[in-house]
């Protein structure tokens, strides 16, 4: 049994610029990977069944389970066909704005490139992980990025802060397709670009936004809740990230951090997490 990590990420700023003919929706996003992580667990074993495990979650099964399809694409695109036996202990809340299932996917191609000494550079990993979803190259790319197009271009970015994120899930499950089909667009933009950094914490504070936050907002206030009582505790500006329900405030001092986590998350049915940035 060989076993990974798949971190959990956050959109530092995230706006939508406009629909696509092909429906979805071109985007340009700071992203950041997080310490929060799955850890996955994949043992080859006989036969060629994919089978996948996630202890306390209901994940959905066969072919619609992200982490399986990753197993499969990459057995296809080497002719290489295996059994394979997934564990994914679940740390990352679901459907919450932080990319779970998009990293553990992202982490079983890495992971399976690494068992089967393929050698596969990121970047045709990335090629096969954009087929599963938006998301998953970014996680391949282990650097913060600026994404544009569905998410999927990305440009390294250097000289972010070393701050620390209080991430409070108040325990709602958001799904991304009604977010963006409930999204009211303004007019395109086209003016936006790489933000440059110096390592200064009111930086990442002026960056804060994403055009998602209202349509969740309206639909669960609760998530407002959230973001003032993370600055009540001291965040310097809190966020939604991606379509939500995480919130995540930005502290300048770990020990400030985890004294909000845990008021944060005495509350019932709510998740907190004090967090590092991962830079690389």
């Amino acid at each position: 049994m060989e076993t990974f990590l798949a971190p959990a990420k956050i959109n530092i700023c995230l706006h939508v610029l406009r629909r696509r003919p092909d429906g979805y929706h071109d985007l340009a996003m700071l992203m950041q990977r997080v310490s929060l992580y799955d850890k996955i667990n994949m043992t080859f074993t006989d036969g060629a069944d994919i089978r996948v495990h996630c202890g306390g979650v209901k994940l959905p099964d066969g072919q619609q389970n992200i982490a399986q399809r990753a197993a499969q694409a990459l057995f296809d695109r080497v002719g290489i066909h295996r059994g394979l036996e997934i564990v994914i202990e679940k740390n990352i809340p679901v459907a919450a704005g932080l990319g779970g299932g998009s990293s553990d996917a992202a982490t079983v191609l890495m992971g399976l490139n690494e068992m089967l000494g393929l050698g596969l550079a990121p970047g045709q990993l990335m090629e096969t992980g954009v087929k599963l979803g938006a998301d998953v190259p970014f996680f391949i790319f282990k650097h913060p990025a600026w994404a544009t197009g569905i998410g999927d271009q990305l440009e390294e970015v250097h000289g972010l802060p070393l701050v620390w994120y209080v991430l409070v899930n108040p325990g709602l499950e958001v799904s991304t397709a009604w977010v963006y089909k409930n999204l009211r667009l303004t007019s395109p933009r086209d003016n936006l670009r790489i933000p440059r950094f110096s390592g200064e914490v009111e930086e990442v504070i002026n960056l804060l936004h994403n055009d998602l936050e209202t349509v969740t907002v309206e639909r669960f206030p609760l998530i407002g809740q959230v973001k003032q009582e993370l600055i009540e505790l001291g965040a310097n500006g809190a966020l939604m990230s991606g379509s939500g329900s995480t919130v995540f405030g930005v502290f300048g001092d770990g020990d400030a951090a985890r004294v909000a986590a845990e008021k944060m998350s005495s509350r019932d049915g709510w998740r907190a997490f004090a967090v590092k940035p991962i830079q690389i």
